[in-house]
């Protein structure tokens, strides 16, 4: 895993890469890896980078994520951790990939996944795209370039509101969700037109648009005030059911105890004092 920096842009790009080589596909295999075992490798790395971004980069608004490896292997270690699951270390594993994702979601940065040839958005790591705030997926038929739905996607990471991923983002239509695995599959690919009419990912712009599409998305949404992002992102990242955390992390958090009371709202120069006025709000764009 990568983690770059463009302070002057207040932009980071986060990249995971897919397990290489021979993995353990047997619970005293698993056992005998222990922290080099891939999973727990590469979300304890995820989890490092979050909090490195919290606590160490408050300038840092946007971050960009991107996989590369083969996806095959990301999809092997899925379904190797959901057959053993039953015993204790797979099952802790599988908790604090959980709590990792839940992380990602509960850091006030805006997340952007871009879905290039080369990725591995599969299975465990196709979470990374369902948690972001936007996913792009390049469209140009001269190249590969896919993702793939596991069992992984249907039940283990669940998130703070008590729905998987794909069941919140299909709230609106839940018959929906079963039909993007079909009983007695494990995995399922999608290409980028197949991703954007399923719903899967925001926008799949083609080889023409591309460039433009994500420098646009990524400039635009570091212009916007960081308070204000973190009110909308903690919103819409929860929708469905209230639950305890929802309420803690997601709205109390973001609007009751932080919002209204920042000087980028009601400071002399912020966005509700200006409001109406010939003068334009200037943000502080740390972001907590």
């Amino acid at each position: 895993m990568t983690l770059e920096f463009d302070r002057g842009k207040r932009v980071a790009t986060l990249t995971v890469s897919a397990p290489e080589g021979d993995q353990p596909d047997t619970v005293e295999a698993i056992v005998a890896a222990g922290d080099a075992y891939w999973p727990l490798r590469a979300f304890r790395e995820l989890d490092d980078a979050l909090l490195r971004l919290r606590l160490n980069e408050p300038l840092i608004g946007t971050v960009v994520v991107k996989t590369r490896g083969d996806q095959s292997a990301v999809l092997s270690i899925d379904q190797v951790l959901l057959a053993n699951r039953g015993h204790w270390l797979v099952r802790e594993i599988l908790h604090f990939m959980k709590r990792t994702l839940k992380r990602m979601e509960l850091t006030s940065r805006s997340f952007f996944a871009l879905i290039e040839p080369g990725g591995c958005f599969a299975g465990t790591l196709f979470e990374l795209a369902l948690a972001a705030d936007r996913s792009y997926m390049l469209d140009d038929p001269d190249v590969e370039n896919t993702i793939a739905l596991s069992r992984m996607n249907f039940g283990p990471m669940k998130m703070s509101n008590g729905l998987t991923r794909l069941e919140t983002r299909f709230l609106a239509h839940p018959e929906s969700v079963p039909a993007l695995l079909p009983s007695g599959q494990s995995s399922r690919t999608f290409d980028a037109e197949e991703a954007l009419e399923a719903g899967l990912v925001s926008f799949a712009p083609d080889e023409l648009d591309w460039e433009d599409e994500v420098r646009l998305a990524i400039e635009g949404r570091a212009a916007l005030s960081p308070d204000a992002l973190t009110g909308m992102e903690a919103n819409l990242r929860f929708a469905g059911p209230e639950t305890m955390e929802t309420k803690i992390f997601g709205r109390l958090t973001a609007w009751q105890n932080w919002i209204f009371i920042r000087p980028n709202a009601v400071g002399e120069k912020g966005a509700l004092t200006t409001y109406g006025s010939q003068s334009r709000p200037e943000f502080d764009f740390n972001r907590t």
